[in-house]
């Protein structure tokens, strides 16, 4: 079982939202980071702010940030908001399923049963629970940490 490239880079985007603790991130920082299509990336975060994952800000000085408490965040919905289909076999979509057991095979309830699982398994955690290590990713992307504003009395 393997996730697309897509949900992937949702993840990799959230998670560098997390850590970054200036004002607003940009694509163009976490593509460097990450080491990854600032073009693919553009697409990921439109689609992120679009669920109410991150919200940003055009322009100059403009970018991105979490828009809610990375507690709040989970992670198996963020992996089937993104995910599409998830047809782990051809059974899955019957608009473009020719297999000729399909309708009699039991293989697709065992891949259902997996997916099914893979899923309550991202279900119990949230962003908070993977970014725990944060000194260590932050290391691991280059993010310079900055000690947050004292709050004005």
């Amino acid at each position: 079982m393997q996730l697309t490239q897509y949900t992937d880079y949702s993840l990799r985007v959230l998670i560098y939202l997390d850590l970054y603790n200036k004002e607003l991130a940009t694509i163009s920082e976490i593509a460097k980071s990450y080491n990854i299509s600032r073009n693919h990336l553009g697409k990921v975060v439109h689609n992120l702010a679009n669920l109410g994952y991150i919200d940003t800000t055009r322009g100059k000085g403009g970018g991105m940030r979490l828009s809610q408490a990375p507690e709040n965040i989970n992670i198996g919905q963020v992996v089937r908001q993104t995910e599409g289909r998830f047809d782990l076999a051809e059974c899955f979509n019957a608009a473009h399923n020719t297999c000729s057991i399909s309708s009699c095979c039991e293989l697709k309830n065992v891949f259902w049963e997996a997916r099914c699982a893979f899923i309550a398994v991202l279900d119990r955690y949230t962003l908070a629970d993977i970014v725990k290590n944060k000194s260590q990713l932050r290391s691991s992307l280059q993010i310079e940490w900055f000690p947050p504003k004292a709050a004005s009395q």
